[in-house]
């Protein structure tokens, strides 16, 4: 079987022509060194590796460095070395054991033993069971108890005779008697109020331009679905969400290089950007993530790193066309029942004086 299909046929080699790449990572000095080796071997650069796996090149090459500070939380650092080690058919539980060896975890301190001495259960455990034993035949007993005691016997019923009109079918008052079925009344249509062109505002007293404006409004973007979890700030601080559509790593890192939110998001869940935050948005694929800003769709993300503040200046000057729009609107339509009020008065007929006799 081949192991790079996408070599040149002289440089396809198989398992037997080759030493196995298992043996040599396990027998490597390192853990970097090895998938190091491992890589060379395969003639994959990082960059093609980078893509198969959708761990950020800079991660791979911290792996293969040794360089355990460079890499994010360790729950991402496991996953890149499961991947790295997956994608070169390297046996992926040896990877991470020897990760956990030669970077140990110092943030999780041992914790003492829990739990009951066995001899302790097995000493109360009859009692246990006789105890549950004897709750279940009470319930038992006290349903058994209830039953027999709101049992009755049969009695006759209380209606001495059956009534003749029952049994042939008579009516007992001949005098009343059903018609025949009326017909329907015939059906009544509201004709439509005509109204004649050039009179809408006279008539209506509404603007004919308003109308229009509101019969075609403009579109409406996609509103934000939390369709999971949804991590950062509180909603009445914060302009922009960022919602995973597909699986995918989002990192993001304060001035100083701290990590201020870190986490491999699953399809649905999203994070909301403080505001007036310095910081940088890391993330593994662009198009794993969708932004939205005042809660309408924004689009993708444009690259792997995006500076936050960029993101809530969208936010805010999306927010300020919005808010002016809406203030020109309620002008027009000020302005447009000013008009109609004008129009009227002028139209009115005026009072025809009187003379006196």
């Amino acid at each position: 079987m081949a192991l790079n299909a996408g070599a040149a046929p002289d440089a396809i080699k198989t398992i037997s022509d080759r030493q196995d790449p298992t043996a040599d990572f396990a027998n490597a000095a390192s853990l970097g060194e090895g998938l190091r080796h491992a890589r060379e071997r395969s003639g994959k650069s990082l960059a093609e590796l980078a893509a198969e796996t959708k761990v950020h090149r800079r991660f791979l090459t911290a792996l293969e460095q040794n360089d355990w500070s460079s890499l994010p939380s360790r729950v991402f650092a496991l996953g890149y070395v499961r991947a790295y080690a997956s994608a070169l058919f390297l046996d992926e539980q040896l990877a991470v054991e020897r990760f956990k060896r030669e970077s140990p975890d110092t943030s999780v301190p041992l914790k003492a033993p829990i739990g009951i001495a066995f001899e302790d259960v097995k000493r109360h455990s009859p009692r246990i069971v006789a105890g549950v034993v004897a709750v279940v035949v009470a319930v038992i007993g006290w349903n058994v108890f209830q039953r027999a005691s709101l049992h009755q016997a049969a009695h006759p019923s209380d209606i001495a005779a059956v009534p003749k009109t029952w049994v042939s079918g008579v009516d007992p008052d001949p005098q009343l008697a059903l018609s025949a079925p009326m017909a329907a009344p015939p059906d009544q249509t509201t004709p439509q109020l005509y109204i004649t062109p050039g009179l809408e505002a006279q008539l209506t007293g509404v603007d004919p331009a308003v109308i229009a404006a509101a019969a075609n409004p403009e579109p409406v973007q996609k509103a934000f679905n939390p369709r999971g979890a949804v991590y950062g700030a509180p909603a009445n601080a914060s302009m922009v969400v960022i919602q995973a559509k597909t699986a995918g790593a989002l990192v993001v890192r304060l001035g100083d290089g701290q990590a201020l939110f870190a986490r491999q998001m699953a399809p649905g869940e999203a994070w909301r950007a403080p505001i007036g935050v310095a910081a940088t948005v890391d993330v593994s694929d662009p198009a794993a993530f969708d932004l939205y800003l005042n809660g309408e769709y924004g689009g993708p993300l444009a690259g792997v790193l995006t500076p936050l503040a960029q993101l809530n200046s969208r936010a805010d000057q999306a927010a300020k066309q919005l808010a002016a729009t809406q203030a020109r609107a309620q002008v027009e339509a000020q302005a447009a029942q000013a008009r109609t009020q004008a129009q009227t008065q002028t139209s009115a007929p005026s009072p025809t004086p009187t003379t006196p006799n």
